[in-house]
């Protein structure tokens, strides 16, 4: 006799759909994202697909909103083990992991951003959120500011594929920041 197959949760496909999407906005561009093409990405069907998302614009909201928690959950982790400055060096660790990953950056984002900008209004409040955390918890406020922006320089580079700095350079200027960090935090 087969192995029974449970039902799959709702969350379970909740979470491949946007998974689906964040893949194939990466691999056709933001642009090209279609439902059927989410549908077929994550091998549902596209009323299963729908009962989820009604609209591509519900799709991209939850989306952006997959792409901050995930965000957040992943930097709030790395918090609890350095201070001070914890917050930004959270933040310059989780960007050199992307980075040394060759992680393509959140192309969801712009998939939003071209649909319609005012689905990035979540994105501007998580940003200001974290940057007042970032200077709460910072030895030196200014210093957090030009790291927090420097990986912000680095992130969009990428995502328009504008980048001046080779790998090694990325790499030296990211381990120059998380240095001058440290040393402020020792200092403070």
């Amino acid at each position: 006799m087969p192995p029974t197959r449970l039902p799959r949760q709702p969350a379970d496909t909740r979470r491949r759909l946007l998974e689906a999407a964040e893949t194939l906005a990466r691999r056709v561009g933001p642009g090209n994202l279609s439902l059927d093409a989410v549908a077929a990405e994550a091998r549902v069907s596209k009323g299963g697909l729908l009962y989820h998302f009604p609209s591509k614009a519900k799709l991209l909201e939850a989306l952006v909103e997959h792409h901050l928690t995930g965000l957040d959950a992943a930097l709030r982790s790395k918090e609890v083990i350095a201070r001070p400055n914890a917050a930004i060096t959270a933040y310059l660790d989780h960007f050199l992991q992307d980075f040394v990953r060759h992680k393509p950056p959140a192309t969801g984002l712009l998939a939003a951003l071209a649909e319609n900008p005012r689905l990035l209004d979540p994105v501007r409040e998580w940003e200001r959120n974290f940057f007042e955390r970032i200077r709460a918890d910072a030895s030196d406020p200014n210093f957090a500011t030009i790291a927090f922006l420097a990986i912000h320089a680095l992130r969009a580079m990428k995502m328009l594929e504008t980048e001046v700095l080779d790998d090694a350079e990325v790499e030296a200027l990211i381990a120059w920041l998380s240095r001058e960090l440290q040393d402020r935090g020792v200092n403070a």
